[in-house]
């Protein structure tokens, strides 16, 4: 999916919201659905949840990329360890090769939703948006799965289309129950918020929180328009509801953060920005923002 870039803090994955295990069928040849391109996914994102619990890198190792490639060249034919490898190199955030090894098994199975749908997502950690659309319109051709049709309207949404209320209107209509129902209201909201219908769009993402309460990034687009209305008041309590659902994550209390400074509330955004910084270190934002507030408080 596109990775959301409003403003610095959020790094919001729709993606992520998304079960790969209700990706039920992969399409082999054109009329062979099986399972075992997600069951793959999944074994690989259980791994990966294992091994992170037991204090283990969250990536693989470069070794084990090359253990894998010597492995695929050894067994060409095999589409699990091509897939492994395509995984291992995602994981790595090495997209332009992994990309190269999904179209070499696409070469061999055009009719693949699977390696589309896979193709696609890589092109979108990629950056290549328009690579990222063909990948998933490809894949929705080939089975209109509503994850396919909600990627591609979260791509459309980002991108001012309008294409995206067409996609949201077929998912909604399968009525598939709340939860796809409140992707449908979150990527129907950011595209009138990204088009400037404010109201719209908090209509939408007020929508999308009724469906489900923690759904967070609905509570950060709604604090995004208050921010950028200079309703900050309103964005400080958008914020704080954020945090009173889920106490542990950053963005909202980096923006909390902002949304006090931006009221001279200094001393109170420090304290967001540090609690921001702890739950993520890498929020670099968060520590020049404390850097700044301190010297400023200094003087």
């Amino acid at each position: 999916m596109l990775i959301s870039n409003k403003n610095k803090g959020l790094r919001l994955e729709f993606c992520q919201k998304i079960d790969i295990s209700s990706i039920a069928f992969v399409f082999l040849g054109m009329m062979k659905p099986i399972l075992y391109i997600s069951l793959l996914l999944l074994m690989a994102c259980n791994s990966q949840s294992k091994e992170n619990k037991k204090g283990s890198p969250d990536k693989v190792l470069p070794e084990e990329i090359s253990w894998l490639e010597k492995l695929a060249k050894q067994f060409p034919d095999s589409v699990g360890l091509q897939l492994r490898l395509v995984n291992a190199l995602d994981s790595l955030g090495n997209y332009a090769p992994a990309i190269t090894q999904v179209d070499a098994l696409i070469k061999k199975d055009s009719g693949n939703f699977g390696l589309w749908f896979k193709k696609a997502q890589l092109s979108e950690q990629s950056k290549d948006t328009l690579n990222a659309i063909k990948s998933y319109s490809q894949a929705a051709k080939i089975y209109a799965s509503p994850d396919a049709l909600l990627s591609l309207a979260n791509i459309y949404a980002e991108t001012k289309n309008n294409k995206a209320l067409e996609l949201c209107q077929q998912v909604a209509e399968l009525r598939m129950g709340r939860a796809y129902q409140s992707h449908c209201d979150f990527i129907a909201g950011v595209y009138f918020a990204r088009t400037g219908d404010q109201k719209k769009a908090i209509r939408l993402f007020t929508n999308c929180i009724n469906n489900n309460y923690t759904y967070m990034e609905a509570y950060m687009e709604i604090g995004f328009i208050y921010y950028d209305s200079k309703q900050f008041s309103d964005a400080v309590k958008i914020f704080q509801t954020a945090i009173s659902v889920k106490n542990n994550y950053p963005d909202a209390y980096y923006w909390l953060g902002k949304s006090e400074e931006a009221t001279k509330n200094n001393l109170v955004a420090i304290e967001n920005y540090e609690k921001a910084l702890s739950l993520d270190p890498k929020l670099i934002e968060a520590d020049e923002a404390i850097k700044r507030l301190k010297a400023a408080t200094a003087r």
